[in-house]
């Protein structure tokens, strides 16, 4: 994952439904491809976001967080027979696979579902150590309680949330949400990238099949 392939393209402001939407017809067309449990999984994560609004913070950081890390890790090439593939969250239930981008993913718009500004959100692209291969090209989510604050992380290969300063094992590149693309400065807030999250080519396509998964 090059982050110049990634910052190609036109710039675009996105914006999008932050509600979970899910149709009978989406959730006939995903049972239809990868049969009822499909259905199932999305009943589950209506559920958890219809149950988890009045929490606090801290608890639906944790219960999104713990929702999607029990879904399986796959690589975009042996799940979708693809390099490099974005899945939605709707896509990455349905079918029960993903890897760390869709992990990331999935759990950023769940928490915008759930009322967290997306001012404290960020899909942040990392070098992951102690993993194999060394050095990986590695995602996972960033919550800010404010503006340059301490990140805590909420990736899938560690399920604890954790700040940023107790994960010495990752070493952030970039970062981007639905109205921004940073490049990395520290641990901390890092430099803002004109164009925003518009520039991020896999950003568009994901945004464009939302509500279209299963047609």
């Amino acid at each position: 994952m090059l982050l110049a392939c990634l910052l190609s393209g036109v710039v675009t402001v996105w914006s999008f439904d932050t509600d979970i939407v899910l149709s009978e017809r989406m959730l006939a067309g995903a049972e239809r491809k990868y049969g009822v449990e499909a259905r199932q999984r999305l009943l589950a994560w209506r559920q958890l976001i219809g149950s988890a609004r009045g929490r606090g913070e801290a608890d639906k950081l944790r219960l999104v967080n713990d929702f999607f890390n029990t879904i399986p890790f796959v690589s975009d090439i042996d799940h979708w027979q693809r390099e490099d593939y974005w899945a939605t969250p709707a896509e990455m239930l349905a079918s029960n696979g993903g890897d760390c981008e869709d992990f990331s993913i999935a759990k950023y718009f769940s928490l915008v579902a759930l009322g967290v500004s997306v001012d404290k959100l960020r899909i942040t692209y990392v070098k992951a150590r102690d993993v194999n291969p060394v050095s990986q090209a590695h995602m996972v989510l960033t919550y800010y309680t404010t503006p340059g604050a301490e990140p805590l992380v909420l990736d899938n290969l560690i399920p604890e949330i954790k700040p940023a300063s107790q994960r010495p094992d990752l070493t952030p590149v970039y970062s981007f949400n639905g109205d921004g693309l940073w490049l990395a400065k520290a641990r901390g807030d890092g430099k803002a990238v004109k164009g925003g999250s518009g520039n991020i080519s896999l950003w568009r396509d994901l945004v464009a099949r939302i509500g279209k998964e299963f047609d």
